[in-house]
């Protein structure tokens, strides 16, 4: 009967660990799940290159502007660490940065 409750008794004990080694994990990985959006805010630079080169702060100068409004905030936010709003406003400069490409290159098209 000795050993049955030494058994039941360890059986919780490695039981709590595992159930504390679980949510232990889970905010370890939640921690570490968002990293630094290294690939967007590479991606909003060169779209903001691209549409400078092709003249967009001519003929496309508010999104122009503000794609790089969106990129200061974003690098704003990645030296805070707040990798989520960081990656979320990189995005919105390329998107941005690509209206004004577009709209510069549609209007240097000779319809002729």
């Amino acid at each position: 009967m000795r050993n049955l409750i030494r058994t039941a008794k360890t059986g919780e004990s490695i039981g709590a660990f595992a159930r504390g080694l679980l949510i232990a994990s889970i905010l370890i990985a939640a921690g570490c799940g968002t990293s630094p959006p290294v690939q967007e805010m590479s991606d909003a630079r060169q779209a903001i290159a691209a549409a400078k080169e092709a003249g967009a702060e001519q003929s496309a100068a508010e999104d122009l502007r503000a794609a790089e409004v969106y990129l200061d905030s974003a690098q704003r936010n990645l030296a805070e660490r707040a990798y989520g709003q960081a990656r979320h406003d990189a995005l919105q400069a390329k998107g941005k940065a690509l209206d004004a490409l577009a709209t510069t290159e549609s209007s240097n098209i000779d319809p002729h």
